[in-house]
């Protein structure tokens, strides 16, 4: 697979990463161990090299999960995790005081079994926190060797410029995907700006756009997706159109939904690598199948005049989350 450097950073990656988040929380029961194990490793047997996860995720267990399934290949891949959360966990509030980043990198490193970790997000920006507190304890933790670079989760522009002045940002991870381009107003020309790489998470529309998901998929009772706007059965049934246009377009690249769709995002801008994550082996591959992918100058504008046409229903967040972007 090719390679894709986050803006100026010096961090080299493969042009399409894996997010390791739904194999442990978030999209109904946890995968059995073996194989989540199985896939993560599969990834990398087909040229991924950067892997992301944190510390919410579970809370604990994925960033467990993931140190052992790298292990024998640590020093072959990069691994990118977050903190912010009390205890890791979402539902208690946000803590990035320094004492707080500090604790949560060292056992960190404990769970992914390594002794530096290559990126390091903040998994949202906390409004009691002076910006300049937190970009500068993560630059300690850089100068200390347990940390190599900076990272930001959801923040405003504003907020990245503040982080940059004290820490160099090497990437800012955020949603980003045909149904979801709100970045593009004001994130990446910031990005651009200021040489900063884009990690766009949920590029398939949390599985809307490979077309397996319609307005009778009913979730699991533990599906993060339950309690998204955007995926009412209503929303659903209206938003179809927009798979229905990226499957014309996928049969005429002799492709899948879910690789046009990351092929589209690969073709923004250089310096964005998207992270689809899955639990099934086959979606894995059809993933990286998208990276072979090319589209030319009128595949593009067809797809941009396309999407001109629909508007999507449906805020991507409920409103206490929404509240924690941006910032």
């Amino acid at each position: 697979m090719q390679k894709r450097m986050l803006g100026k950073s010096g961090l080299e990656v493969s042009a399409l990463g894996l997010g390791c988040m739904g194999l442990s929380f978030g999209y109904g029961p946890a995968a059995e161990k073996e194989q989540a194990i199985k896939l993560i490793q599969a990834a990398y047997d087909g040229g991924v090299t950067f892997f992301d996860t944190a510390e919410a995720y579970g809370p604990y267990l994925n960033e467990e999960l993931v140190g052992e399934a790298l292990a024998p290949v640590r020093d072959k891949v990069v691994i990118a995790t977050k903190f912010g959360f009390i205890d890791g966990k979402p539902a208690l509030g946000l803590n990035s005081k320094p004492e707080n980043i500090r604790s949560m990198t060292e056992a960190a490193l404990k769970r992914l079994r390594t002794d530096v970790i290559d990126l390091l997000y903040q998994h949202r920006v906390d409004p009691e926190v002076p910006m300049e507190d937190v970009a500068g304890t993560v630059k300690q933790l850089i100068a200390e060797g347990k940390v190599k670079h900076f990272g930001m989760s959801e923040a405003g522009a504003q907020s990245i410029r503040q982080a940059h002045a004290v820490q160099p940002v090497a990437a800012l991870q955020s949603e980003y995907s045909l149904w979801w381009r709100e970045p593009e107003n004001e994130i990446l020309p910031t990005l651009e700006e200021l040489g900063i790489g884009f990690v766009p998470f949920s590029p398939l529309g949390k599985g809307f756009l490979t077309g397996a998901i319609n307005e009778g998929t009913t979730f699991d009772s533990t599906d993060f997706r339950n309690v998204v706007p955007r995926f009412t059965a209503e929303n659903r049934k209206v938003n179809q159109s927009l798979v229905d246009v990226l499957g014309t377009i996928a049969t005429s690249k002799h492709a899948t939904r879910a690789q046009i769709a990351l092929a589209w995002l690969l073709a923004q801008k250089p310096w964005i690598v998207p992270i689809p994550g899955t639990t099934k082996l086959h979606r894995l591959q059809e993933n990286l199948g998208a990276a072979t992918v090319e589209l030319t100058t009128d595949d593009l504008r067809t797809i941009a005049q396309s999407l001109s046409e629909i508007e999507v229903h449906g805020e991507r967040y409920p409103a206490q989350l929404q509240k924690l972007v941006g910032r």
